[in-house]
């Protein structure tokens, strides 16, 4: 089964918080999910390898520390992954950035992708595929899939607020890949939200409805 980490660092607790009131107006909206993102990178990149390297300081001579392997990529899912983006590249700002867009067909209800940009040598990258809500899992699940059909080997997850189904769904269906959630919530409802959740993270992010 995938590897999944909560993370509970009382920051991201506080802002995620903040981030689920109503009272919480789009400007404040996309700040706090730039900050929890930034937070959420620094975890997800713990285990990246590092190499060592000669270097001279204003006092002499040291060896320093670069990260070493594979390549850093960055692939929200439209629109509402658009959010997090920003918050990532402050901390891997080299990382190189695609796109992938998913609508949900009206007649078979299922995921059908309509953009996909990624960056090249695909094999040789680590992948961080980014949406604020993992609710019933079916774009997750898809956008998962044609990024590994492109030839991503090396796939995380990363989302801010999670419901149990929509985890379970994406664990069965992509046991290899690591998902990074800030909270996990209760369920989801008869519409397909998570509950408390915060709402649409779109609508919020960008202020429509």
């Amino acid at each position: 089964m995938s590897k999944v980490v909560i993370m509970d660092h009382p920051l991201i607790q506080h802002k995620v918080s903040r981030l689920r009131s109503v009272d919480t107006g789009s400007k404040e909206f996309r700040e706090l999910v730039r900050e929890i993102s930034q937070l959420m990178c620094f975890e997800a990149t713990r285990e990246l390898p590092l190499e060592d390297y000669e270097l001279d300081t204003p006092m002499g001579h040291a060896v320093g520390k670069r990260i070493a392997g594979k390549n850093l990529s960055i692939v929200p899912i439209l629109r509402a992954g658009l959010g997090m983006v920003d918050g990532m590249l402050d901390l891997v700002p080299t990382a190189k950035v695609g796109h992938i867009g998913l609508y949900r067909d009206p007649e078979t209800l299922q995921p059908v992708e309509y953009y996909c940009k990624l960056p090249q040598d695909i094999t040789e990258r680590e992948f961080f595929v980014l949406d604020p809500m993992l609710a019933t899992g079916g774009s997750a699940v898809a956008a998962v899939q044609f990024i590994k059909e492109k030839g991503a080997k090396n796939i995380n997850f990363l989302c801010l607020i999670a419901a149990p189904e929509g985890l379970k769904v994406l664990q069965d269906a992509h046991p290899d890949v690591t998902i990074y959630v800030a909270c996990l919530d209760e369920k989801l409802n008869d519409h397909g939200y998570i509950v408390p959740g915060l709402g649409d993270a779109g609508d919020r992010l960008f202020g429509t409805k």
